[in-house]
Parts: C-alpha cells; structure tokens; sequence
C-alpha cells in the first residue's frame, strides 16, 4: 500500500473511548432513557464523577439530560441523543477495525 490513507488507523471518539464515559454511552445505548441512581450502579461510578462525565457527554450533545422532581426529591434522566447514537454506533465499528487489525 503506497498510499498513507491506506495504513492509518482510524480516528477513535476520545471522548467516548474514556472508560467511565465509555460506560456510560453503553448503557444507554441499550436502554430509551435511564436515571442518575441506575447508571451510577450499573457503572460503579460516584456520584460526582457520573456527573462530571455526564456534562461532557452533554456538551458534546451525545447525551440529553431531564431534571425533575419526584415526590420533591430530583431525579435526573439521561437519554442519548441521535448524535450520540451515531457517535457510539460509528466508535464501535471504529473500535472493531482497530481490533480486527490486530495479527492472531
């Protein structure tokens, strides 16, 4: 291959390859909409670092994020957007090259 497009790797989303936001964006890729308390048990994350991971992904507009109350308690509900979606579906075909081109 003489052709320096041919040999390079793919680029990887490097903010949904971190490991906590990688949690994240999976678990709500198999879900509509989750809770703050469910992701934080599922991803084994504190309550802060949930959060913290939580607005990049929200900045970056991969995830939408709906405050309310219940019983005047909050309760937040996270949901990932079709540009997230789109950015976890493309990551993973991504991630699989990457590793398909891995020799055995």
């Amino acid at each position: 291959m003489s052709n320096d497009e041919d040999t390079r790797s793919p680029d990887i989303d490097k903010l949904i390859h971190e490991p906590a936001r990688l949690k994240i964006m999976a678990q709500l890729y198999v879900v509509e909409s989750a809770d703050f308390i469910f992701l934080m048990r599922r991803t084994q994350l504190t309550w802060g670092n949930l959060s913290s991971h939580m607005s990049k992904l929200e900045t970056a507009g991969y995830i939408e994020v709906e405050k309310e109350f219940v019983d005047k308690k909050p309760h937040t509900i996270l949901a990932l957007t079709k540009k997230g979606r789109a950015a976890f579906q493309s990551y993973r075909k991504v991630m699989q090259q990457v590793l398909d081109e891995i020799p055995e």
